[in-house]
């Protein structure tokens, strides 16, 4: 079962593709205008069987337009408070510091990128936590 992380925004969204033991498959961090395209990409390429998304910014507008574009795969909405907070600390886990970075204290460290994919990750790791 492979379950696609959704963090919806109004500029960009997350987008993470995560297997039934938590390997992260694909993840990016996209326009807003091109999640749709995006996942209609990922879908020729992966058998998604469920969307995991937030239920904060822009949800459901974002809702409607999946269901419109996939109809045959079932949304799961999900918390995201506090979900960018958790995102950083995750980033820096799966991207560990380098050079003088190591040196800046773990909460004072910002991602050199947007990290709304990572967002996208969690989402999916607290749906399974949900159902578990």
């Amino acid at each position: 079962m492979l379950q696609l992380g959704f963090d919806p925004g109004r500029d960009k969204c997350g987008l993470a593709i995560l297997d039934t033991t938590g390997n992260i498959i694909v993840h990016e961090v996209v326009n807003s205008e091109q999640a749709v395209f995006t996942i209609k990409n990922w879908c020729h390429v992966y058998a998604i069987d469920q969307i995991v998304m937030g239920n904060q910014t822009t949800s459901k507008t974002w809702q409607d337009t999946l269901k419109a574009n996939f109809p045959e795969i079932p949304i799961t909405m999900v918390d995201e408070r506090n979900s960018t907070l958790e995102a950083r600390e995750r980033y820096w886990q799966l991207y560990p510091p380098r050079g003088l970075w190591r040196l800046v204290p773990k909460g004072m460290r910002i991602p050199p990128r947007p990290i709304d994919d990572i967002v996208a990750v969690l989402l999916v790791e607290r749906a399974c936590q949900s159902e578990g």
